[in-house]
């Protein structure tokens, strides 16, 4: 599916010159008008203040704020005119615990260096088509870490150690409820 992307404002944030101007090629090749960047965390939060962008981009690894740094002060900071804004932190770090660091920090995609043209662009659709809703607990704020739906999940326990808690009235009652919605 082909998108309209010239009034979507896409902020980009990469201390490395090169990967800046190249990140920033791509999408404006992809027909993103509106394409902000920094070389820092600190300048991108003036700028996402000022341009309010609707997609953010940047690398992890950066000083004096990193990626993360950033994406939590655009998550939790009081004057942050956007905390649901969708990010996208770039790496060329890929380990499981790298990526299981960002998505419980509030990441929205994670994108791995070097990357393709096609990479950017299947994280921008993931956004777009799939949009995540948003958690907001004591001890996390961002976009659902779960990808897929549990559809398949028939009642009240759904992990092994479940089938030996004792079963409350009401969870019975809950489950004949939803028994008799599917029904409907």
């Amino acid at each position: 599916m082909s998108y309209r992307l010239q009034n979507v404002k896409i902020l980009v944030v990469e201390d490395m010159q090169p990967m800046l101007v190249l990140t920033k090629s791509i999408l404006n090749i992809f027909g993103f008008a509106n394409v902000y960047t920094a070389l820092n965390g600190d300048e991108a939060y003036n700028l996402f203040q000022k341009h309010q962008p609707d997609i953010v981009i940047t690398d992890w690894l950066m000083e004096p704020m990193n990626g993360l740094e950033l994406m939590r002060k655009i998550r939790k900071d009081p004057s942050s005119h956007n905390p649901f804004v969708p990010i996208i932190l770039m790496t060329g770090f890929s380990d499981r615990a790298r990526v299981e660091m960002a998505r419980d920090d509030g990441v929205t995609e994670f994108l791995v260096k070097p990357f393709s043209a096609k990479d950017i662009y299947s994280r921008i659709v993931q956004i777009i088509e799939k949009p995540r809703q948003f958690v907001d607990a004591s001890d996390f704020f961002g976009p659902d870490r779960r990808r897929r739906k549990m559809n398949e999940y028939p009642g009240p326990h759904r992990r092994a150690e479940d089938d030996t808690a004792p079963v409350d009235a009401d969870d019975i009652v809950l489950r004949d409820l939803q028994d008799q919605m599917r029904n409907v």
